[in-house]
């Protein structure tokens, strides 16, 4: 039986910079991404962002906009990671490590694909360019595409849901 996992990623922005923390510990640990993790029972998908975006980074946003939603599945593992990507350029605060964390601008320019999860090469251009999309990786392990679909989208309209666990 397949079960999801409800998951976010903020993905904070300054012209022509982009905020990425190298991940400490736990999944993806030694890798460059976005901040976020697991949405609780009683939590809407964008109060978890948020909520999460602080835990990692001491940031604090009043507004996120979801630019993304990334389906991931790992062969042998019968969880579909079901990710909602958000953006935004309005924060309080200067980033902080934290204990899972270690936050770094970069150049848009001079993003670390080699340092990061291999999906994100396909869209981060979307990101980047501000356009909506909605995508589907299947892994094997943790390093190899087996198929993917990307595709632009109108809208997205999932984050205000409350999640019941």
């Amino acid at each position: 039986m397949t079960t999801r996992k409800l998951l976010t990623l903020v993905m904070v922005r300054r012209p022509a910079e982009i905020l990425l923390g190298m991940k400490k510990r736990g999944f993806g640990e030694g890798r460059w991404n976005g901040f976020g993790g697991k949405v609780h029972p009683g939590e809407t998908v964008v109060d978890a962002a948020k909520r999460e975006l602080h835990e990692e980074s001491s940031l604090i946003v009043d507004k996120l906009d979801e630019i993304g939603l990334l389906t991931f599945e790992f062969v042998g593992d019968s969880t579909l990671l079901e990710v909602h990507v958000f953006t935004t350029t309005q924060f309080k605060n200067e980033p902080e490590e934290s204990e899972e964390m270690r936050p770094r601008w970069f150049s848009t320019e001079r993003i670390p694909f080699d340092e990061m999860w291999p999906d994100d090469r396909y869209w981060f251009p979307y990101l980047l360019k501000g356009i909506k999309f909605k995508g589907y990786f299947k892994f094997e392990g943790h390093n190899k595409i087996l198929d993917y679909t990307l595709n632009e989208v109108e809208s997205l309209n999932f984050s205000n849901k409350l999640f019941h666990g």
